[in-house]
């Protein structure tokens, strides 16, 4: 089989070349069945290799749809902190007089910089700031309305319907991984079986053992 370090792709090309031209070549046949490998036993491999190619398609598949709503979820984080980040300011500002209100929407301190830390706090800074009229009155002083509160709110809120997404499509991913190289395990093992049967098989025809892509080193 294909050196380990080469990439699955690699490795599921070198398996179709040995097993398809054990299939299409009458003499490689004609010694292969001598040591039990027919065209029914190897067209087994064959299956084997089509469902492994088939999960490995779906496997990378998944990876694309994870990059894409670990994509969104970037965007979305980051829109949604420019709002937010400027609201804070504004805040600080605003209620610099009020400890209370301070404290209740967190103004203190530097921002968190994971995502779950983050959503805490401007989950916190919108829900008290939407649910406290002196508050609400004093933002207004400087521009900040209730509508542009709430149009922040939506932003977070959506930056956490994205963390969600971003979640789901990775677990399928791993779980797309893990199918794959379950299979993937089976084609391997099938294939070591299968070519060091055809090395000794085809031991006088080098030439023959070319086609399945075995290059025996010279001595």
């Amino acid at each position: 089989m294909a050196d380990k370090k080469q990439s699955i792709q690699d490795r599921l090309l070198a398996a179709q070349v040995a097993i398809d031209n054990a299939l299409s070549d009458t003499e490689v046949q004609t010694f292969l069945a001598e040591y039990g490998y027919d065209n029914d036993r190897i067209s087994q491999g064959k299956t084997l290799l089509e469902n492994t190619q088939q999960l490995h398609q779906q496997q990378q598949k998944e990876y694309g749809d994870q990059f894409a709503a670990t994509d969104a979820l970037n965007k979305s984080w980051a829109d949604a902190n420019v709002s937010y980040m400027r609201f804070v300011k504004i805040a600080r500002i605003a209620l610099k007089s009020d400890h209370a209100a301070y404290k209740k929407l967190d103004l203190t301190g530097n921002r968190k910089q994971t995502l779950s830390g983050w959503l805490g706090q401007a989950k916190q800074f919108y829900l008290n700031a939407l649910s406290d009229k002196d508050v609400l009155e004093k933002m207004a002083n400087f521009g900040i309305t209730q509508e542009k509160l709430e149009a922040g709110k939506q932003l977070v809120e959506a930056t956490e319907t994205a963390n969600a997404k971003q979640e789901k499509e990775k677990g399928e991913a791993q779980q797309a991984t893990l199918e794959r190289d379950k299979v993937f395990d089976r084609l391997e093992d099938w294939l070591s079986d299968f070519l060091a049967i055809a090395r000794i098989a085809l031991e006088d025809k080098p030439q023959l053992l070319e086609k399945l892509g075995v290059v025996e080193p010279s001595i």
